[in-house]
């Protein structure tokens, strides 16, 4: 099931940035100031930069859909963190995550002010499609929220598993396709360490 998401996930950004692609080379004459126009009802009629840019639409995309779904991995980490009789482990990893991802919110957030872009996905598909990219659905989110201790522990750590690997997705198509130098490095750092929180989840797993 996961690896279904991933491909989803992965098809869904490769599409997008195909569009991109496409409509740089239309020569309509259309300029990044435009896009606040009627043009704005597209993601992708503001997501093109300058030509004299450090950076591409991938770059934006990747900025846009890792905010809500870091987000989403600091609110997770949070419930967890609220509850009692969660183990230590646990409790670590879900601080530990929600350390690391929240500074990159920020980061993130910055470097598309910077861009003048918005500071999320216009259509809502980052937040709302539960089957992309690892987000966990509104009604898996109460559930993580209902439970408690062991049930709690598992839940959260089989939630965030699929979490991470969409995160992963997002950020080898990135490294793929991205110009940015630092929103590449971001996305290798994504890779390396949520890798790893991977594995330690999945040796947790099978501890509790």
């Amino acid at each position: 099931m996961n690896t279904k998401k991933l491909s989803l996930a992965a098809a869904a950004l490769a599409a997008a940035l195909s569009l991109a692609g496409c409509a740089a080379g239309t020569g309509t004459g259309t300029t990044p100031s435009h896009g606040m126009n009627h043009g704005s009802s597209s993601p992708m009629s503001s997501m093109m930069p300058d030509a004299s840019a450090d950076h591409n639409a991938a770059d934006i995309m990747f900025a846009q859909m890792m905010i809500p779904h870091h987000a989403q991995a600091v609110e997770m980490s949070e419930i967890m963190l609220a509850k009692t009789g969660i183990p230590a482990s646990v409790t670590s990893l879900a601080t530990r995550i929600k350390a690391a991802q929240a500074p990159e919110i920020e980061q993130m957030t910055d470097w598309l002010e910077d861009w003048n872009q918005p500071t999320g996905m216009m259509t809502g598909h980052a937040m709302h499609g539960g089957d992309m990219s690892g987000m966990v659905s509104a009604e898996d989110l109460d559930k993580l929220k209902a439970a408690q201790g062991t049930e709690a522990a598992k839940l959260f750590l089989t939630q965030m598993i699929a979490h991470h690997e969409g995160a992963i997705a997002m950020a080898q198509t990135e490294v793929e396709s991205g110009e940015f130098t630092k929103t590449i490095e971001l996305a290798n750092a994504i890779i390396t360490s949520q890798q790893a929180e991977i594995e330690e989840m999945k040796e947790l797993l099978a501890a509790v």
